[in-house]
């Protein structure tokens, strides 16, 4: 698949005024400086589709983007720290839970994780909840490009074999790198496969 036109649709706080439900959507999340917008720009080939920032907890919306007038991408704000007060934090888990659990056109949630670090708790929990609400979800482990080749081969065994903990396989998975352009097309890809089977 490739991207030829990305365009913004809606931002908000509130599931009922998200676009109606009429197509595929697919919805992108992580903790707080992932490379989340990074990587959304990367696979629409736009370099400010999504707004990026050295500063954790930048997206505090529900973002909409309809793609090639086909399928919905959407920009989720980050889990876990971010420097914002936590009421306000609290207001977003509610809205998200919300949208993760009630939008029926939801095909897939990709969580993403930084592939540098171990396998962090916020992350595992997070994926356990989708697991058991049923949610069908797809990792992606980004900023592959910061590690030496057989760094990310431990690394990616060392998530695969914590995963394999508590399920019992491993979901399907993705590496990636915003800077370099990897997993673009295995992602797209995924997504196109999933639109055709539906």
């Amino acid at each position: 698949m490739e991207i030829k036109e990305a365009r913004f649709i809606i931002s908000n706080s509130d599931v009922k005024k998200c676009p109606k439900p009429d197509r595929p959507e697919y919805a992108f999340i992580g903790r707080s400086n992932v490379g989340k917008s990074s990587l959304i720009n990367m696979l629409t080939n736009k370099k400010t589709l999504a707004k990026t920032s050295g500063k954790p907890g930048k997206t505090r919306l529900i973002n909409h983007f309809l793609i090639n007038e086909e399928w919905y991408l959407v920009d989720l704000p980050g889990y876990g720290y971010a420097s914002v007060p936590l009421t306000e934090r609290k207001k977003w888990e509610k809205f998200l839970r919300a949208y993760i659990l009630g939008r029926e056109n939801l095909y897939c949630l990709f969580v993403l994780v930084d592939v540098r670090h171990e396998p962090q708790p916020a992350d595992l929990e997070f994926m356990e909840w989708l697991g058991l609400s049923g949610v069908p979800f797809a990792i992606v482990f980004t900023k592959a490009d910061k590690l030496k080749p057989s760094e990310l081969e431990t690394n990616l065994r060392v998530y695969k074999e914590k995963m394999l903990e508590q399920w019992e396989m491993m979901p399907e998975s993705f590496v990636s790198s915003s800077e370099t352009g990897e997993g673009k097309n295995e992602i797209l890809h995924f997504i196109e496969n999933v639109n055709r089977k539906k």
